[in-house]
């Protein structure tokens, strides 16, 4: 059974700091904790691995601060994800293990969702990118890959909300890394995933 800490570190991460709408707010540590079901002490504790790990900013007499996504941060986010992503691609064709069923799962799922339904869909959004990434069957790049996770969601979240078009562009996007990935054509994969990545960053990059 998860400890208070645990169970803290996860909703933080995986709730609280994707919803965009926290973007510059300070964490109410009694509603969490109220919410959690657990004291303010595990609370403090997972706020304090969320702060090394610089998704929340510890200011003295105030608490936990999440900071808004900066534009130096979305481009080192954008940047790593190219690379990581590229490579992955590259050597899933090259191993002939890419993960085309699983993507094209995800992505169905995605075109399932209602307008209202942006969270689930990023999270659809997460794992289509990941199972491509878990293919290579590299331990380490798939959790340095992992660690991005938080951030990746409160981006493409974010991308959503300012992009009308967005969720339709990304769609596309996706259908043209599976077509690229299905006819075993590195090229065209990392250049439809470069495309589909610069997409994003540019809509967040754009205000």
């Amino acid at each position: 059974m998860p400890s208070g800490r645990e169970l803290a570190y996860a909703h933080l991460k995986d709730t609280v700091l994707s919803d965009p709408s926290t973007q510059g707010q300070f964490v109410n540590e009694q509603a969490l904790a109220d919410e959690i079901g657990v004291s303010r002490t595990p609370i403090r504790e997972a706020l304090l691995l969320l702060a090394a790990e610089e998704l929340v900013q510890l200011v003295p007499k105030r608490g936990a601060y999440i900071a808004p996504l900066g534009g130096r941060e979305i481009g080192e986010l954008f940047e790593i994800r190219t690379m990581v992503e590229c490579y992955a691609a590259r050597r899933a064709v090259e191993l002939d293990a890419v993960p085309l069923a699983e993507m094209r799962t995800q992505l169905d799922e995605q075109r399932g969702l209602g307008e209202d339904q942006a969270r689930e869909f990023i999270d659809h959004d997460h794992r289509f990118h990941s199972a491509l990434v878990a293919a290579v069957g590299n331990g380490m790049l798939s959790k340095t890959y992992d660690g991005l996770r938080a951030r990746q969601i409160r981006a493409g979240v974010e991308a959503l909300f300012r992009s009308a078009g967005r969720r339709k562009s990304v769609l596309a996007e996706h259908e043209a890394i599976c077509s690229a990935l299905a006819a075993g054509d590195p090229e065209a994969a990392t250049a439809a995933i470069t495309e589909h990545l610069n997409a994003t960053r540019r809509v967040l990059q754009s205000g």
